[in-house]
């Protein structure tokens, strides 16, 4: 594969609720080029929702919709077995909601990135992966899809006909089939930036990333994501920021 000469940025955000706050959302927003705002699902309320909209417009951040699992204690990270009549309800009633508060802002949205283990589940689960995208093209075929590179997920939206955005992830680690190490797993988090750092270069420049098992697999890279809810998620995307343009990998 060619070594990218550009990359988008996404990271999670509007994840605070009530009057519990997580991530540091303003100072991260500089640094990326998509936000994908919850829904208030996993996380997220109204305000929180409207005042996330607003902060990506002054940056000229693409808004993007985070829905998950009703799951607010999870945090949208423990499995629901759901029919796909109801998983396509729930994406339309949290993408509808995001598109509303962006509305009232003259805003439109760009994108739809799961959550958590409804991102999970959609890699791997044709039907799952088929629910989503389908409630997606519904509300808007001109809406892109973030999913996990070389998913189930992003051959659904290809099939139906969404422009997709591949994601690769510098923090998490990969198997040898491409997704991602469970978080069950102790091995699943990179926490070493420096490691984290080479990780995303190698996909980025090398269009391979090593599994756990030590192989080097292929993988497509239209976005990277940053988690906004790591606490040294602001230090690690000026680091990550540097490299790219130390590579003269544009960010765009």
């Amino acid at each position: 594969m060619n070594r990218k000469s550009s990359i988008d940025i996404n990271c999670d955000m509007g994840e605070s609720f009530g009057r519990w706050s997580m991530g540091n959302d303003k100072a991260l927003l500089p640094f990326i080029t998509s936000a994908n705002i919850a829904c208030g699902y996993h996380a997220g309320d109204p305000l929180t929702m409207l005042d996330t909209v607003q902060s990506a417009l002054k940056y000229d951040v693409h808004i993007g919709a985070h829905p998950g699992f009703q799951d607010l204690e999870g945090f949208g990270r423990r499995s629901m077995q759901l029919s796909p009549r109801e998983i396509y309800g729930l994406v339309v009633y949290q993408v509808g909601a995001l598109a509303a508060c962006a509305k009232t802002l003259k805003a439109d949205l760009h994108h739809v990135k799961p959550h958590g283990a409804l991102y999970n589940i959609a890699a791997r689960e044709p039907a799952v992966a088929d629910a989503i995208v389908n409630a997606i093209f519904d509300i808007d075929s001109n809406l892109i899809l973030y999913g996990l590179s070389g998913s189930e997920l992003i051959y659904s939206a290809k099939r139906k006909g969404l422009n997709v955005y591949s994601e690769v992830f510098a923090d998490r680690t990969y198997q040898h089939d491409g997704t991602l190490t469970p978080r069950t797993e102790e091995n699943s988090i990179i926490k070493e930036d420096k490691e984290a750092i080479n990780q995303i270069l190698h996909i980025l420049l090398k269009g391979k990333v090593k599994s756990v098992q030590g192989q080097e697999v292929d993988i497509q890279a239209d976005t990277i994501c940053i988690h906004g809810d790591n606490p040294n998620a602001l230090e690690f995307a000026t680091m990550i920021t540097e490299a790219l343009k130390t590579h003269e990998i544009e960010i765009k």
